[in-house]
């Protein structure tokens, strides 16, 4: 998909309505699967910096890992998916559809092979 396929189709489901809607759209945004895989890496250094503040009671490692999570993800937006970044659209929804996707790659419901293997 080029650029101008990937805006069109950003206008064609936009304005979202709730966030059911918002959440299939957000998938369409996350279709490429080195970007799957950047995304899921980026949550989880989000999820390990998290872990490391609460443990050891320095912000600064929950910083690090937002820090590293978003360059994951937007590595995986302006290199592989040729898109922007949800979370310039709608941050708020972004964020959980971040952990969202998350928790179905690990349930299996979404696939870091491609999206040919969703079960979504």
């Amino acid at each position: 998909m080029n650029d101008l396929e990937s805006q069109e189709s950003s206008k064609l489901v936009m304005p979202i309505k709730n966030y059911e809607q918002f959440y299939q759209f957000y998938l369409t945004e996350h279709s490429n699967a080195t970007s799957r895989r950047l995304h899921f890496a980026g949550s989880t250094f989000g999820l390990l910096g998290l872990g490391a503040a609460v443990s050891t009671g320095k912000v600064r490692y929950a910083l690090m890992g937002v820090a590293a999570g978003y360059a994951c993800a937007w590595v995986g937006h302006f290199v592989f998916e040729h898109n922007k970044p949800a979370s310039f659209k709608q941050p708020f929804y972004s964020f959980i559809s971040d952990f969202r996707m998350y928790s179905d790659v690990l349930r299996g419901r979404i696939s870091l092979k491609g999206k040919e293997f969703d079960q979504i």
